[in-house]
């Protein structure tokens, strides 16, 4: 069977690109289904246009495989961006807040603790640090309301706010109603205790 030489090119370029390891050119021949001088043809030639082009990705032939990474006149430039600290992941806290704040904004921060039935100072705090929600201007009674950002959107995917699930879709299954209203009532009783 012979691959049209530029779609073969285009095919063992995004497998490189998905894979994190050096792929061996017998397996890359058998996923795309091609002969082995054919992925071997083209990988010279997919190589030597990254070359001419001079991209900031090169081809590289590593541990009896090939694999793309970063050319190494971008080496400086990545020890910085990725020594940056990783951010932690929300917290239930955190979660919690930025959900109240998605489908009710403009919401206050005493609304938040009012639905939550706790302080979301702390939580809000860090939403904001974060760029997840923003200052939306003062409630009727003086109370700072908050809204998502852009930040938001992108981290969870979003076009708009129109393409967050609808609540009222939400229909727990009765397994999942009993679990919610357990896990409820002990935050409940752990809160009172507190």
């Amino acid at each position: 069977m012979s691959a049209d030489p530029p779609e073969l090119e285009r095919t063992l370029e995004a497998l490189l690109f998905l894979s994190a390891d050096p792929v061996r050119p017998a397996e890359l021949a058998d996923a795309c289904g091609a002969e082995l001088h054919e992925v071997v043809t083209a990988l010279e030639r997919l190589r030597e246009h990254y070359d001419f082009e001079r991209r900031g990705l090169v081809l590289r032939e590593l541990a009896g495989g090939w694999a793309m990474s970063s050319h190494p006149i971008a080496e400086p430039a990545a020890r910085r961006l990725l020594a940056r600290p990783r951010t932690p992941p929300l917290t239930a806290a955190q979660a919690e807040t930025l959900a109240i704040v998605a489908y009710l904004q403009p919401v206050s921060r005493p609304e938040v603790a009012r639905i939550r039935g706790v302080s979301a100072e702390s939580a809000t705090a860090t939403l904001l640090e974060r760029g997840m929600v923003e200052e939306a201007g003062r409630s009727q009674f003086g109370a700072i309301q908050y809204r998502t950002t852009e930040v938001f959107l992108r981290l969870f995917g979003l076009r708009s706010l129109d393409e967050l699930p609808q609540a009222r879709e939400f229909e727990p299954s009765a397994e999942v109603k009993a679990d919610l209203r357990e896990r409820l009532l002990a935050a409940g009783e752990a809160r009172a205790q507190a």
